[in-house]
């Protein structure tokens, strides 16, 4: 297993566990750099991110429903092309593939209720 692998799906399991860091600004998308207020727009930006926008530039999302098709969890590919990389919120495990590697971890929180944003995703 290559280095990379784990260290990027070890990063997602920190980011999700700890709260992904805002790092542009959420009005304007301007680089922040290490402020909470944005250089261009001077509005004030949260430390880190929603689930929403987290989710917002994901490249795939796949519902996990139950029998009665009511939402369950989801799989979200965050990475893909080297390695792929998916976040499973039933399982609460971070996945990355690359060619016959594998790495998974688990993740114990969800400091931005991402899947808190999916379910109202998949509800609308």
């Amino acid at each position: 297993m290559t280095n990379s692998i784990q260290s990027q799906v070890l990063s997602i399991v920190a980011d999700l566990e700890n709260g992904a860091r805002c790092e542009s600004c959420t009005e304007c998308g301007a680089d922040l750099g290490k402020s909470s207020f944005c250089p261009e727009c001077e509005a004030h930006n949260p430390d880190t991110l929603s689930g929403f926008d987290y989710i917002a530039d994901v490249l795939d999302i796949n519902w996990i429903l139950n029998s009665n098709r009511e939402f369950k969890g989801a799989r979200i590919l965050v990475a893909f092309g080297g390695p792929n990389i998916w976040i499973d919120t039933d399982k609460q495990t971070v996945e990355g593939t690359w060619w016959n590697e594998s790495f998974t971890a688990s993740y114990s929180k969800d400091e931005m209720d991402i899947e808190g944003a999916c379910a109202e995703l998949f509800e609308c």
